[in-house]
């Protein structure tokens, strides 16, 4: 379903420029997006808009819009998120991590805690991710660099347009441990088309190098540091962050609980599996006021 409501705007602080979205109108929800993503995801948007929730979505430092400076450091990035709710006037919010948004989002809650009532993390990179060592780290720097990824995303992309199914099927191994067919049993037409739509909506710009560098300024003593309630969503499937980073989150967070996702993979808001991480999130949030 696309989201027509959305609001994109830019807003300049200390010289450097912060693009972010808002959709809808209620408890608001700080929204820190994944990897190759920007203000404009939509993965599980639509249920909790539907829900009466504000969700307020900065390009991460590097993608879209947003001045890849502002990603010197967890630090940096977070002092603009930071002034970004100042600007919108928004005092306290639930923060929500996706992917690997959750370096951003759990040091925004440990620095920050007086403005955040609650941490959600779904998918979430807790801990030291990709490393120079990994066959996936050079794969990921050499393609996703600023000067190669637009290219690579508009392949990626002209394919998925033209065999939307085959190329689902092709990508089911990079998100999911589970074989490909027990993954469609998972899958409906629309799901294949919210990855088609992903895939052009993807962009990796300065952001993706900034993420690989910027987990390394993630610490246990900050995981310590978080006394808000805190939500853990994950598959146990999920290849792209193995489940061990939910369970890191969870031995260090003090008041954290993990819901293990019945769903395919990585992508938990795709699927059978999709409905009950919203509901999650919604009673998750309620249960807060």
């Amino acid at each position: 379903m696309m989201i027509t409501d959305r609001k994109v705007d830019v807003f300049q602080f200390n010289g450097l420029t912060i693009e972010y979205s808002l959709l809808g109108d209620g408890e608001p929800i700080l929204v820190m997006h994944g990897g190759h993503s920007n203000c404009y995801e939509e993965f599980g948007y639509q249920a909790l808009y539907e829900k009466g929730l504000l969700l307020i979505t900065p390009s991460r430092a590097g993608y879209g819009r947003t001045s890849k400076e502002i990603g010197d450091t967890l630090e940096s990035a977070c002092d603009y998120y930071l002034a970004l709710l100042d600007h919108l006037e928004i005092d306290k919010v639930h923060v929500l991590a996706m992917s690997a948004g959750g370096p951003s989002a759990l040091y925004f809650t440990s620095v920050y805690p007086d403005r955040v009532k609650s941490l959600i993390l779904q998918s979430a990179v807790t801990k030291k991710w990709l490393t120079k060592k990994d066959i996936e780290y050079k794969i990921g720097k050499s393609l996703f660099h600023p000067f190669a990824e637009k290219v690579v995303w508009k392949l990626i992309s002209s394919l998925n347009n033209r065999y939307p199914k085959w190329m689902f099927k092709k990508m089911i191994p990079s998100f999911s441990s589970l074989p490909p067919e027990q993954v469609m049993f998972k899958l409906t037409n629309e799901d294949i088309e919210e990855l088609r739509k992903m895939n052009n909506r993807q962009r990796s710009g300065y952001g993706f190098l900034i993420d690989l560098k910027s987990i390394d300024e993630l610490s246990v003593y900050h995981l310590q540091s978080i006394s808000c309630p805190v939500l853990i969503m994950h598959c146990p499937h999920d290849r792209v962050v193995p489940l061990d980073h939910a369970d890191h989150a969870n031995q260090y967070l003090p008041n954290s609980k993990i819901y293990q996702v019945d769903a395919w993979g990585h992508l938990i808001w795709l699927g059978t599996g999709a409905n009950s991480v919203a509901d999650k999130v919604i009673s998750f949030v309620h249960s807060l006021k």
